[in-house]
This record gives C-alpha cells, structure tokens and sequence, in this order.
C-alpha cells in the first residue's frame, strides 16, 4: 500500500466489494477496467476484490490491493493512508455519498462529486426542490409508506388535485424509489384504481418513494464534464427502456444520438449541473423528449447522476480524448474547461445481454 503525493486510489463500488451478480458485475468491470486504462500516466493504488488478482497483476503502474470485505468499512479503516482519489459507485443505499463523505473526513482530494452535491442528487426530490423553476420537470411529490396504507389515499389525492387540472387527459403516474439507480423499482400506473397494497412488496414500509406525473416521451441522458462551477456536454445519448408488465428496466444504450431537441438537452442538462454547486468530473443526466407537441416543453429533465454512468463505457471507445486523464487534469486546475475538445468519432451502442454488457460499433 502507497500513499505517494502522485499515487491515486482508485476503486469501483461492486468490484472492490466482491460481487457476485453477474448483471451487475459485467458493467461494474467495465467502468472500472475502462477508468484505469484511463489513468495508464497516473500510479494507481487499486482497491479490487481478491478474485481480480490474475487480472490486475499485468498492469504496471497499478499497486492492487486485494481485499475481502465491504469497501465501505475498508475505506474506514484505511482512507486516512491516501491523499487522492477518484472512484465509481451509485447511489444504491446511499452508497455514493457515504463513499464521498468518508473520504473527504479523512482530507482526501477527490475528483469526484462533493459529499453534500451527491446527497441533493440522490435524493429525487431533493434535485426536484433544488431545479424548481430553473429547468423543466415533471410534477413531482415525496411520500413514506406507512404499514397502515395511509400513502394510498394520499397520492390517490394528489391525483385527483392533479387530474383536475387537465381533466380531458387522463393523467398516468410514476412511482419510484427517493434514491435509486437506472429503472429500480419504478412503476408506471395507468389507473389510479391500480394502486393496491400489493406495492408493499416493493415498497416495504418506512420507505420514501417519489410520485411522479406521467409524460410520454423518449428516454435520453446527457454526458457532461464539470470542473464543479462550469459543465461541458460532451454527448446525447439514447436510453433503452424495456417495460416488463408494469416495470421499466434499463437495457443499455446509444451515443452520439441525434435529435432535433440536442440543443435543448445540452442546455437543460448544462444548467442543472451547473446549478448544484459541487457536482464535479464526469456526470450523467437523465431527460425526457415529450411526445406531446402541444406541450410547452420540450425537454423535461429526470434526475442527475453526480458520478461515472455507464455511457462513460461506450464514449471511451469513440472520444478523441481520454476522459479520465481529462477529469483530474480538469480538477487539478492544469486544463480549462473553455478550452476543452470533447469531439467524438463514430457512435456506439451497448446493451446488457444476460450477464453481459456487450458494446460495439454502430
């Protein structure tokens, strides 16, 4: 183990912690494979589970150390041992903010989001309250579910409140988790009659969810660059949505994606980062392109991802620049983000396969 002023910690949430989902793993090693290739110029103290021990050992400016437990608990105990770090996890049990916040108590420079700019991102409506009347949104409210089913006539009022404002277009909801990643447990209701306790089994009680109006519409994300004031789009990127019954699930994706709403997106997606002081390094945002043209907007945005997203996979393969190096470079105060080139060559898209994430040229 090195702590060397020049030596980066480096680490993925799902890698470190020995995972052993493949769903899950298969986009874990790419990002975090994808990030040290990046950082090829930088040493690199690499946080992985003991399993990646033949793997890692052919890199060289990489000292690995091969852990066995939770990387939470180990950044505990060891965090204090380094003075930089950048690393990949999501918000998944508030993952990524307690991460960011163990690592900034113990003084370590990180060329990630800040703690407190992770936590308004995670939280759904948190980011709802944060862009209100700065970018288009979704009506949004928070509700807990209670084990007596109190929340059901709350959100069967709210949409009715809502329902009375355009009484002719019969208003569809969304519900998702406070803090959750991809499509995790969202659920669309067509019906208000359609909300039943049966959501308890997704929804255990005590538990925060956010309710959503439903728009109709194509799902995209914005790739962005922040130096944690200003924020830099580098791609539009187009979502694969798959709807199981009632359940939306995140299958993977499409970059560069042209549409004649790019411009908007960038702007929309631009602004909110901007506006949340401490998002820093690479940042994905979700939007919506409505589909009701009658609509004043256009655009609507979703949620912000203050961390490495899995399009950052597929725009390694086609950038004209290396997108780690460019972060801590960025972050460092070596590079300006005006004098950026973020220009891209070719498209790609990615889908998760069974327990695969294949990627390719398209």
């Amino acid at each position: 183990m090195t702590n060397e002023n020049d030596s980066i910690l480096v680490f993925e949430y799902f890698t470190a912690s020995g995972e052993k989902d493949r769903s899950i793993i298969s986009e874990a090693e790419a990002l975090i494979f994808d990030l040290v290739n990046d950082l090829k110029d930088y040493n690199i103290d690499l946080v992985i589970n003991s399993s990646y021990e033949d793997i890692v050992k052919d890199y060289e400016n990489v000292n690995a150390i091969l852990i066995d437990e939770d990387i939470i608990q180990w950044l505990e105990d060891n965090a204090s041992k380094f003075n930089k770090a950048i690393f990949i996890a999501a918000e998944n049990n508030n993952n990524l903010y307690n991460i960011t916040r163990i690592l900034e108590e113990n003084n370590v420079r990180t060329y990630t989001s800040s703690a407190e700019a992770c936590l308004k991102s995670s939280d759904k409506y948190q980011t709802y309250e944060e862009l209100f009347n700065i970018v288009p949104q979704p009506r949004s409210f928070k509700f807990k579910i209670d084990p007596k089913g109190y929340w059901k006539r709350a959100i069967e009022n709210l949409h009715e409140r809502w329902q009375a404002e355009d009484p002719l277009t019969p208003l569809k909801l969304i519900i998702k988790p406070l803090i959750g990643v991809d499509c995790e447990n969202i659920i669309l209701i067509e019906n208000i009659e359609d909300l039943t306790l049966d959501l308890d089994k997704i929804f255990v009680p005590g538990s925060r969810i956010l309710v959503q109006e439903y728009i109709e519409g194509e799902d995209i994300s914005v790739s962005l660059i922040s130096d944690g004031k200003k924020a830099i789009p580098i791609s539009l990127n187009k979502q694969f949505i798959e709807l199981t019954g009632d359940k939306g699930v995140y299958v993977g994706g499409k970059l560069p994606y042209e549409s004649k709403y790019k411009d908007e997106a960038f702007e929309i997606a631009t602004k909110a980062v901007e506006a949340i002081d401490g998002i820093k390094g690479f940042v994905g945002v979700d939007l919506l392109i409505n589909a009701d043209e009658k609509d004043i907007y256009s655009v609507y945005l979703l949620e912000i991802n203050s961390r490495f997203t899995t399009p950052y996979v597929g725009l390694n393969k086609i950038a004209n620049f290396n997108i780690g190096k460019t972060v801590i470079e960025l972050l460092d105060g070596e590079i300006s983000i005006e004098d950026l080139d973020v220009s891209l060559d070719g498209e790609v898209e990615f889908k998760k396969s069974g327990d695969s994430l294949v990627i390719r040229r398209v």
